[in-house]
């Protein structure tokens, strides 16, 4: 359901956020926590929590991430309440609206958004590292113990 299963080492793992994948947050869909990919996010819905992706992060135009983002690339067209931090290119379309910082190498702002911060452009975001490890492991057989 959630990936593909890979024979390794005798045992199952689920392939999970392979590069090529998107995650989708549909409209309606409220997600709180933070969020970490390597592959593509698409928010329609709402976001309480940081986002993370090692791809991209494309945002649609009635959507919300109350976090900041960290991503090589974006396109943000909703609402951020966060410091955004992008590795290469950040595209603001007409309806975005930014409360928060802007570090990224690139900038493109359509006529019409909103941006309430500071920008630094042309500025180096560090390597995007995800910090959990996304392979599902096998449960720890606990010792015998008598039942009560």
């Amino acid at each position: 359901m959630f990936g593909n299963t890979k024979e390794t080492n005798g045992r199952d793992q689920v392939a999970l956020n392979t590069p090529d994948a998107t995650t989708h947050i549909a409209k309606g869909t409220t997600i709180e926590g933070n969020l970490e990919t390597a592959g593509s996010l698409r928010v329609e819905g709402k976001v309480v929590g940081h986002v993370k992706s090692k791809s991209k992060v494309s945002q649609g135009d009635t959507s919300l991430i109350d976090g900041n983002i960290l991503s090589q690339n974006a396109e943000l067209a909703g609402e951020v309440k966060g410091k955004v931090e992008i590795a290469d290119l950040l595209i603001l379309k007409a309806t975005a609206i930014v409360h928060g910082d802007i570090i990224t190498s690139k900038l493109v702002v359509e006529s019409g958004a909103t941006f309430n911060g500071s920008c630094k452009m042309g500025a180096t975001v560090n390597e995007i590292k995800l910090s959990g490890n996304f392979e599902r492991k096998p449960e720890k057989q606990s010792e015998t113990q008598p039942i009560k």
